[in-house]
């Protein structure tokens, strides 16, 4: 969530857990073209200094942007998220739906199961989240690159690697070497979604911006963009973003 007249899509700072301190912290970017106000999913407030910017110039600007902020600290305190702690019984996101974490088997080889996902782990007492997420992310660097090569050669789009990674405010990344970069919690999402950001990914290797052009790239491999925002916007914050 940010200010500057244009939003980049894929962020995911307005996700997360309730702000614990209105703080502001004011950072400098080379790259940034306009003073920029964005809300981390702790509750702080980044003001980015542009290079001809100036200290005094991200201060006037954050209090012009005083009532966005507020706004946007209550949106943030009114998204759902996920659970701290899991235990048998906690609703978890897993392929795009709440599924209901479950005990799959006892003694020895205990497993518990997300629908008709089998997952193991050491013991029902404590906090399964830590294990669980652990697979989750091993089964994303499986599926992820797989299904990023395959729209890839759908697309006609040349890439050079594909990587997974524990991104904590994009959804995707890609570089102008051909690199792409996805986050793992995508393998939570339904299948349309994860999609959709592969596909977004494919086209900024082809618009290395957010033009006009660049969006008529994405509506044509992928019609369907628009509700996939819809439901990230909606559900991002279940995934502890």
């Amino acid at each position: 969530m940010s200010v500057n007249g244009q939003q980049d899509l894929l962020e995911l700072m307005d996700g997360g857990a309730a702000p614990t301190a209105p703080s502001i912290v004011f950072q400098r970017s080379a790259k940034a073209r306009n003073y920029r106000l964005t809300l981390r999913r702790d509750g702080t407030a980044v003001a980015t200094i542009p290079q001809r910017g100036s200290q005094r110039g991200a201060e006037e600007f954050v209090t012009q942007q005083a009532e966005w902020l507020e706004r946007a600290r209550a949106r943030q305190a009114r998204k759902p998220r996920a659970a701290e702690v899991w235990v048998p019984g906690t609703h978890v996101l897993w392929r795009g739906e709440m599924h209901e974490i479950r005990v799959a088997s006892t003694g020895e080889r205990p497993q518990v199961c997300l629908n008709a996902d089998v997952f193991r782990v050491s013991g029902f007492d404590g906090n399964l989240r830590p294990t669980l997420e652990a697979h989750f992310a091993r089964r994303a660097k499986i599926e992820l690159p797989a299904r990023a090569w395959e729209l890839a050669a759908v697309t006609g789009v040349e890439v050079k690697q594909v990587s997974v990674r524990n991104q904590r405010s994009r959804w995707g990344s890609c570089s102008a070497n051909g690199t792409i970069s996805l986050n793992w919690r995508l393998v939570q999402t339904p299948d349309f979604v994860r999609d959709y950001i592969v596909y977004h990914e494919l086209m900024h290797l082809r618009e290395m911006n957010h033009s006009t052009r660049f969006w008529a790239r994405v509506e044509e491999v992928c019609p369907g963009w628009r509700e996939a925002e819809r439901w990230l916007k909606r559900n991002g914050s279940l995934l502890g973003l």
